[in-house]
């Protein structure tokens, strides 16, 4: 019953076209422009990135989403933490990249390099943000978003935003960061392990409806209760935050391999008179920093 459940959410279809539209645009950018484009990212932007989010937008997830905590809790936590990596696959920023000309080039890493976005790429941020959204699945914030088509619909499009704004500046390397702050962003992603998990944890264990969302009429014989239905949702947001989190790490892990190697590069360049000058005003401010 659950899997043959299926309807069409016009926004996200309309988001999804648009996106494969603005994506193929620029295939064929590069390609008039004598480059070339792998196939292989194609189809997993459109297949693996836009399939996935239609598929979370217009299944089950989707249906039930104003009716049934878990459908709803559910879908929002897809929507940010898996459906964003899946369309990252893609590699969308390197198409935009070798799409563009000099000037759009430029004017798109002056972008990439801005404060805002160095903020938002940050994965201690991205934390935040999963862990501040999730705690909304405790307040009755939650229900009226679920029990108001509008909010819900325009969810389907800014959730996954959010995501791809905090998931692309790590999967793309924009920031070009320090090996020790990327550490530093490592250790907490280990750390956003525990966070993530608190709010589905409450959901669970929690004794009364949280939300005080609209009560459906069971439609279904399979209709959970109220309480019934907050368990699940505590259920799936617990399993959902802790395996999202894995990716996240293997993308810092890459990501501290690719920063370690051009640090290497940089000291390799150097000549052993650059190195001495480095290695004496390392060891002044260490002085100083020692009271002499």
């Amino acid at each position: 019953m659950l899997l043959s459940t299926w309807g069409l959410d016009p926004v996200a279809l309309g988001a999804a076209i648009a996106a494969a539209l603005l994506y193929l645009a620029g295939v064929r950018r590069v390609r008039r422009a004598g480059g070339s484009w792998p196939l292989r990212s194609t189809l997993l932007f459109l297949l693996l990135g836009l399939g996935s989010y239609l598929v979370v937008t217009c299944s089950v997830l989707g249906v039930f989403s104003g009716a049934l905590r878990w459908a709803f809790t559910t879908r929002i936590a897809l929507l940010l933490l898996a459906v964003p990596p899946a369309i990252v696959a893609g590699r969308p920023i390197a198409l935009l990249r070798a799409s563009l000309g000099p000037v759009g080039l430029h004017r798109l890493e002056r972008v990439l390099g801005s404060r805002p976005i160095r903020i938002v790429g940050n994965a201690m941020v991205g934390a935040v943000l999963s862990a501040a959204l999730f705690t909304l699945f405790l307040t009755p914030v939650a229900g009226i978003a679920r029990g108001t088509p509008a909010i819900d619909g325009a969810l389907s499009v800014a959730v996954p935003v959010v995501g791809l704004l905090t998931v692309l500046p790590i999967a793309e390397d924009t920031a070009n960061r320090s090996s020790l702050f990327l550490t530093a962003e490592f250790l907490l992603a280990f750390v956003e392990l525990l966070i993530d998990a608190i709010p589905g944890i409450v959901l669970r264990l929690s004794p009364v409806v949280l939300d005080h969302g609209p009560r459906i009429v069971e439609a279904f014989a399979w209709w959970p209760s109220p309480l019934r239905d907050q368990q699940l949702a505590g259920d799936l947001l617990w399993c959902i935050a802790e395996g999202a989190d894995l990716p996240i790490i293997v993308l810092l892990l890459v990501r501290w391999a690719r920063s370690d190697r051009r640090e290497s590069r940089r000291f390799d360049e150097l000549t052993d008179e650059q190195l001495d000058e480095l290695n004496r005003e390392h060891l002044g401010r260490w002085r100083e920093s020692q009271g002499g």
